[in-house]
């Protein structure tokens, strides 16, 4: 699995991991954020969502298109720089008002400017790395051992972000509850019920503090919102330290992937041009080819990105509050770790050529599944948990599952029947349509989400639908993602590497503009209408691509 890859690649992993943490730890609270501080409905806070993260998609293109004139390398560093400046901004309470928002509107777009210009071509460097015949078989691997390196850091991201909050709310004498952000706004508002008031004041003497529970409810409602919304902001401060980590990464290995950081321009200018040129029509047929495949993935990551939106609406309201049983293990930072870990140890014994090196993986896997099962009966009967913790899954399954997909391929491949990428891609789209199925299961016989802003209540569904679903969605996304990223640096024209990588990242950018809609549904329409549209978008996406198969592997052989 490791063997045999370059140095490079681990250093530009590693830097990608600590930035990884930072915006999946900011992406966790995000939107729970903009409904705590500000009260915005679901469709207003869907709208401003599905826009950041378009532009965090979009801007690539032109990060790639700056890179290939100045080179790579320069593009990560702004980005870094320009991504903690937009972070700091975001740490920094203000007002619910219009300064408030248009403060953190402009660190949103210095987030994406920054992204624009770190992560497509950190990835296109990684890409160059395999353009070296020695390499050149491991390509695929490479990008799926890259791809579980970043999840690293999204996996812990949730764990970060809700210790983070829970910790400013103790100080101020408070605990989270879901239900009280949009509470304390109907009734500041004027617009609450006499039933929901009379659950807000349940709540509100829920708090721990006896003077907070004394506060007229007008005055708790202020004070909870307020001292919510700046919890979340020092989760966002996460960020601002792991990109300082990734810089010195990035630094302190640099000379393990300087001869990768050179654009077509660069290689040129000093004696090394790439041997190959290809003709126009060549050029011509690969761009269509890659355009063909990004048209596709538009829909995977409309259904994917619901994670920071609807799916956690649907923790928030939806599901239980507590776990117990088995699926207590799922909500402990540890477990998951470890567990994490014992993976890449079991497939060392089951891989390792030699006996002592067999011995030893299977003694560490043993240690290690025995700290999870000390720690598990440590864990109390019931655990309460938070609806941003159900983002922990995607990130968690990738790391645990890259190398069951690695080995899958790679014993296919030793065969002759491993599938091309844009056939992953396409079976990868149908296993996501198979993901919001289950969601449906979940939502038959539950209310409407505009049913709930009346006196109706929820039957709370045990997690496991979540968690199954987030599983599902984590099998696609390692057929499509590090497959796509690996054919676009296969396949992308030489001077147009950074170009084709951005429009991939373009592709993701409408796609996750396109997240809106199960906002803009999500008052209108039945709860389970919403999984089955994207059930649907998903599977004829899939099927498009089987009809495109032949005409994309001609144009890319």
């Amino acid at each position: 699995m490791f063997k045999g890859q370059p140095k490079g690649l681990y250093a530009l992993a590693l830097a990608n991991t600590g930035e990884r943490f930072g915006y999946y730890t900011m992406l966790a609270i995000f939107m729970l954020f903009l409904q705590a501080k500000f009260g915005w409905e679901h469709a207003t806070a869907s709208h401003l969502y599905a826009i950041f993260m378009a532009v965090v998609y979009f801007m690539p293109v032109i990060g790639g298109w700056v890179a290939d004139r100045v080179g790579y390398g320069k593009c990560v560093v702004a980005g870094i720089c320009v991504m903690f400046l937009g972070y700091l901004m975001l740490t920094v309470p203000t007002p619910a008002n219009l300064l408030g928002m248009t403060l953190m509107i402009g660190a949103l777009l210095l987030i994406a400017a920054g992204t624009g210009l770190f992560k497509g071509n950190l990835q296109v460097m990684i890409g160059n790395l395999y353009d070296d015949p020695k390499y050149a078989d491991k390509r695929d691997s490479a990008f799926s051992l890259f791809y579980m390196a970043i999840n690293v850091g999204a996996m812990f991201a949730p764990f970060a972000a809700t210790a983070i909050t829970n910790k400013f709310l103790a100080k101020a004498g408070l605990v989270y509850k879901a239900d009280i952000p949009a509470l304390a706004h109907h009734l500041l508002d004027g617009a609450i019920t006499p039933g929901n008031a009379s659950r807000l004041a349940e709540l509100q003497a829920q708090m721990p503090d006896a003077s907070v529970t004394a506060l007229p409810l007008p005055e708790f409602s202020n004070y909870y919102i307020e001292h919510l919304s700046s919890s979340y902001n020092m989760g966002f401060a996460v960020a601002c330290v792991s990109l300082i980590v990734s810089m010195g990464i990035y630094f302190a290995c640099r000379s393990w992937f300087k001869h990768a950081d050179v654009n077509a321009k660069q290689a040129a200018a000093a004696g090394n041009a790439p041997v190959v040129e290809l003709t126009p029509r060549q050029t011509r047929e690969r761009i269509a080819a890659l355009c063909m495949v990004f048209a596709v993935v538009i829909f995977f990551w409309m259904a994917f990105q619901q994670n920071g939106q609807s799916l956690t609406w649907f923790a928030r309201d939806y599901t239980q509050s507590t776990v117990t049983g088995w699926a207590r293990a799922g909500f402990n930072m540890w477990i998951l770790g470890l567990l994490a870990v014992s993976m890449y140890t079991l497939f060392g014994a089951i891989q390792a050529e030699k006996k002592q090196n067999k011995v030893v993986c299977w003694a560490a896997t043993l240690v290690l599944w025995s700290f999870v099962g000390i720690i598990y009966s440590y864990m109390p009967d019931t655990l309460d948990i938070q609806p941003q913790l159900f983002q922990q899954f995607n990130p968690f399954f990738v790391v645990m599952l890259t190398p069951v997909i690695m080995a899958l391929f790679d014993a296919l491949a030793k065969r002759k029947h491993e599938p091309s990428a844009p056939m992953k891609i396409g079976i990868g789209m149908l296993v996501a349509a198979l993901g919001y199925v289950v969601m449906i299961f979940a939502s038959v016989g539950q209310p409407s989400p505009a049913a709930l802003l009346g006196t109706v209540s929820p039957d709370p569904v045990v997690p496991t639908y979540l968690m199954g679903t987030y599983l599902v969605l984590t099998f696609a996304e390692l057929l499509l993602s590090p497959m796509g990223i690996s054919f676009v640096t296969r396949v992308a024209p030489p001077k147009m590497k950074g170009l084709m990588m951005g429009l991939w990242f373009a592709a993701s950018a409408i796609g996750n503009y396109l997240t809106m809609v199960p906002g803009l549904l999500w008052m209108r329409v039945p709860l389970w209408a919403n999984w089955a549209i994207l059930a649907s978008l998903c599977a004829l996406a899939g099927l498009i691509m089987f009809t495109m198969l032949k005409r994309i592997n001609a144009a890319t052989q």
